[in-house]
């Protein structure tokens, strides 16, 4: 008599090996039953190569068959390190990119030491420095060399974040005054001094220069360098 409460049998190669576990010799039975799955279905390795990763090449190659193999495997390893190394390369990429951009901050936090006004070292020298359009210090106060903004728009804007990245610069007028025109992507920097809230609005038309990747930690901390060096003028201001 059947037993209606049995499982249906299992289809794929690895079918009725899965009491073994990874790494455990299948017994003769399962080999069978792989042999016969792959013997039924001549193109499955070929349409799986990951596969290939894991096989064991044989020791010897005999005939084209089995020389097709491990030139499949081979084939199946040089994609995977080929892969690995893609993945390595942007990484690297991306460090020396977050590495460049340090290296500009440091350039620019000198040039506000050296500066006998942070105001205009900020619109005159650092967009040269961080390689960008422009530069521009806004805060919600009327203040000579700054942008004015509405109170409570350095909050609206950041969201309680350090630094902003936008691809899409609906506000370039306020923010960017005169070269609203080259609006492409721009950087928003929290300067977080003890008067008026205020930030530091970058411009730059190619993206690459205001990347979110690149350094977001090293724009926060010119945002604090440039409070610390206006805390020495704002209070003449």
């Amino acid at each position: 008599m059947d037993d209606l409460g049995a499982e249906p049998p299992k289809s794929g190669p690895g079918a009725g090996a899965g009491k073994n576990g990874p790494g455990v010799v299948a017994p003769k039975t399962d080999s069978a039953a792989v042999a016969a799955f792959l013997r039924a279905n001549p193109d499955w390795l070929a349409d799986n190569p990951e596969i290939y990763r894991i096989l064991t090449p044989p020791n010897r190659v005999h005939g084209e068959v089995l020389a097709d193999h491990m030139a499949a495997m081979v084939r199946a390893e040089r994609a995977h390190a080929a892969a690995m190394e893609e993945r390595a390369d942007d990484v690297l990429a991306a460090g020396r990119a977050a590495a460049g951009m340090a290296s500009r901050v440091q350039e620019a936090v000198l040039a506000l030491l050296r500066a006998a006004d942070p105001l205009d070292c900020v619109t005159g020298e650092i967009p040269s420095i961080l390689a960008v359009d422009s530069a521009h210090l806004c805060i919600e106060a009327i203040m000579p060399g700054t942008l004015p903004l509405p109170e409570g728009t350095v909050a609206r804007l950041l969201g309680g974040r350090q630094v902003l990245f936008r691809d899409n610069v609906t506000d370039a007028r306020r923010l960017h005054a005169e070269a609203a025109g080259l609006a492409g992507h721009d950087a928003l920097v929290l300067v977080p001094a003890h008067g008026p809230p205020a930030l530091l609005a970058l411009l730059a038309r190619d993206r690459t220069v205001l990347d979110p990747v690149r350094g977001a930690g090293a724009l926060s901390f010119l945002g604090r360098a440039i409070a610390a060096a206006m805390g020495r003028s704002w209070g003449g201001r």
